[in-house]
């Protein structure tokens, strides 16, 4: 079975499965943060992963999610609708 060690800052190191490790990445996929809870002593941490540690926390096949940190608005879906609507041929759109 594949760890992941890992520090955890009150019990030092610590060897993770994939399971237990949560990742979460910025739109992009090259950095993000990855959060455990030490089966130690319970503590919930929170690490800043930059490419390297995404890179290898996927290949140990962490589970992640895309986190967006800017939301789309409600204006900016009611314009992306009206241009949508005034557009005849919409697919154009993807062309360019």
């Amino acid at each position: 079975m594949t760890t992941i060690k890992t520090t955890c800052s009150r019990c030092g190191d610590i060897h993770l499965t994939p399971a237990d490790v949560a990742l979460e990445l910025r739109p992009g996929g090259r950095q993000g943060d990855y959060w455990f809870t030490c089966p130690h002593c319970t503590y919930t941490q929170r690490r800043p992963a930059n490419a390297r540690v995404v890179s290898v926390l996927l290949a140990t096949g962490v589970q992640f999610e895309v986190i967006n940190p800017d939301p789309i608005t409600e204006r900016e879906i009611e314009t992306f609708v009206a241009a949508l609507e005034a557009e005849p041929d919409p697919l154009r759109l993807l062309a360019g």
